[in-house]
C-alpha cells in the first residue's frame, strides 16, 4: 500500500471526523467524552486554517484518508508563540504501518519551515506505543502530570514529550 501525505481539504472532513470520533469513543488518546458533529469539525478546520496551522492527511492510492495530523497553540500567552502542541491520529486498523510516522515527520518539517521552536506532545501514560513512537522521532520525556485527565471512570496521567526543533 502506498501512502501519501498532503494538505487536508474540506472534502476530507467526514473521514477526519470518523477517525476523531473513534478515538473519542474508544481510546484515551483524546480526553473528550462526546463525539463531534460534522459542523464541529468544519469549525475546527476553518479555525486551524485561519490561524495558519497545518492539517495534513495520510491517504492511500485511492485518496482514502487513513490518518491525519495537525498542531496548534500550546498556550495562548504571547510568550508561547513559538511552541505548538501536535495531534496525530491513525484510522482504526491501520496502526503500525508507518502512517503516524509519516504524518508526524511532515508536521515537524512544516513546523521548522514556520520557524517554530518546539513541539509538545501530551500522551496518556498508559499508551506505551505512542510514547515509544515519539521517542523514535526525537521527542524527550519532560514530565508527567499526575491525574490530570479523567475518562472511562478513572484518573489519567499525562506524559509530556517535547521536541526542540532548532
Amino acid at each position: 500500500m502506498e501512502i501519501h501525505i498532503r494538505a487536508a481539504k474540506i472534502e476530507d472532513i467526514e473521514a477526519i471526523l470518523e477517525v476523531v470520533n473513534d478515538a473519542i469513543l474508544n481510546t484515551t488518546a483524546i480526553y473528550d467524552y462526546d463525539v463531534r458533529t460534522l459542523n464541529d469539525q468544519i469549525d475546527w478546520f476553518t479555525e486551524k486554517q485561519e490561524q495558519g496551522f497545518p492539517i495534513i492527511v495520510a491517504v492511500d492510492e485511492n485518496d482514502n484518508v487513513l490518518g491525519f495530523g495537525t498542531y496548534g497553540s500550546f498556550r495562548l500567552k504571547i510568550g508561547y508563540k513559538f511552541t505548538v502542541e501536535h495531534s496525530v491520529y491513525v484510522k482504526e486498523g491501520f496502526s503500525g504501518k508507518g502512517i503516524g510516522r509519516q504524518i508526524l515527520s511532515e508536521l515537524i518539517l512544516i513546523a521548522r519551515k514556520q520557524k517554530l521552536h518546539t513541539i509538545i506532545g501530551l500522551i496518556d501514560t498508559d499508551n506505551a506505543g505512542s510514547i515509544a513512537f515519539h521517542e523514535k522521532l526525537g521527542f524527550e520525556k519532560t514530565g508527567i502530570l499526575r491525574e490530570a485527565g479523567y475518562k472511562f471512570e478513572r484518573w489519567l496521567d499525562v506524559q509530556l514529550m517535547q521536541l526542540i526543533l532548532q
